[in-house]
């Protein structure tokens, strides 16, 4: 797992590995027994991860049209992914 201190680390997780993360501060912090500081510490690392799942779901979202929609821009066999 990186390391809680590094921000900048956030940036270079995969999805998979920023969720596994992520899921795992939300353990952290619902068990309670983590000091003030600590806890402040990281439910701030939890908000970095958040928004890198979220910037890296959106990338996948504008592949998924890419590849779905053709040269004209028209729906090829699919429905373009809506989220929400």
């Amino acid at each position: 797992m990186t390391s809680q201190t590094d921000p900048t680390a956030v940036e270079t997780l995969s999805f998979e590995q920023a969720l596994a993360e992520l899921e795992a501060i939300v353990q952290r912090l619902e068990r309670g027994d983590v000091p003030l500081e600590q806890s402040i510490a990281i439910y701030g690392r939890g908000e970095a991860l958040k928004a890198r799942c979220d910037q890296l779901l959106k990338q996948a979202e504008v592949k998924i049209e890419q590849i779905t929609l053709g040269a004209d821009g028209s729906a090829q066999g699919s429905v373009p992914f809506q989220a929400g």
